[in-house]
Order: C-alpha cells, then structure tokens, then sequence
C-alpha cells in the first residue's frame, strides 16, 4: 500500500484501521476528562468523590473521545485537499505562480483544527490558532501572518458543510 493511500484513508497510526481521527478523539477524550472530573467531584462526600471522579473522568474521556472522532470524521481530508487544490489560486491572497504546496498546509491546519473547537468563530480562537502554527505548519516556511488567510479559508468552509455548526459567519 503506498503512502497516499495510507493518508487518503485516515488510517490508524496504531492500528492501520481506516476512519481514524486521532486530533477529534483527542480533543473530545479532553474535553470529556475535564467534564468526567468536574461531575465526578460534585458527586458526594470527599471519599466518593475521588472514586466519582475518577470514574467519571474515564466514562468521560470515552464519551468524550467519541464524540470527537464523530466529529472528526465529518471532515474528510482528501476531499477538503482535492476542493483547495483546485480552489486555492482563486483566493485573493493567492501570489501568482505560487504552487498548492505552499499554501497546503494552512489549509490542512484550518480543517483539521476546526473540530477541535467546534462551534467556535475563527476570530475567537485565532490567537491560539496563531500560537499553535509552528508546531502544525510541518515544512511550511510561511508565517502565521501568510497562512492565516488559507487557514481561515479552510476553517469556514468545514465550519459551514459540517451539520453541527451553529453559527455563520459572514465573510
């Protein structure tokens, strides 16, 4: 199996299964931790408190990972890379000659970090957006300032064919 397909079909990194979404089930395995932990610990007394809490923090991070990977896989990197490829040189920050590599991996980072904060506006989290980019921007030697506008481009146009959204901006 070559390299591509690997990617194309989102597999595993452990398992090699297709469908994976390891930054959905991350994100939700957090977010579901944290709220595990807050129930758990309003539960009782402080000796059932910290068996809630840690039972809630596990049946929440489960919870929680699911619902990540649900919302992980309503985005699907192939057919997001496949629309910007063909889109990208439309866009008004597009530098002529410039080649889709360039600007692929601030699109990537704009997909695949809308999950992460789902429901969200890109202007309310594009501080940590920006702080985040050189740990996500691979080979990418585009600031922040540069990959914004793609990373944007591409938050909104999952934050608008994803069903859960709930709210729309204007562009």
């Amino acid at each position: 199996m070559n390299e591509i397909n690997k990617t194309d079909a989102n597999r595993d990194p452990i398992s090699g299964a297709p469908g994976a979404h390891p930054a959905g089930v991350g994100a939700g395995a957090l977010v579901g931790t944290a709220i595990g932990v807050t129930v758990g610990a309003l539960a009782g007394p402080a000796g059932m408190a910290a068996g809630a809490a840690l039972g809630g923090a596990v049946a929440g991070g489960i919870a929680g990972g699911l619902a990540g990977k649900a919302a992980g896989e309503k985005v699907d990197p192939t057919v997001e890379d496949n629309y910007w490829k063909g889109s990208y040189s439309k866009a008004p920050y597009f530098a002529k000659g410039t080649d889709y590599k360039v600007y692929q991996p601030a699109y990537r980072y704009g997909w695949e970090s809308y999950p992460r904060y789902d429901g969200r506006k890109f202007d309310d989290v594009e501080i940590e957006l920006a702080r985040d980019w050189n740990a996500h921007r691979g080979d990418s030697l585009m600031s922040w300032e540069k990959a914004k506008p793609a990373t944007r481009d591409a938050w909104r146009r999952v934050e608008h064919i994803t069903p859960t959204h709930t709210h729309h901006d204007a562009r």
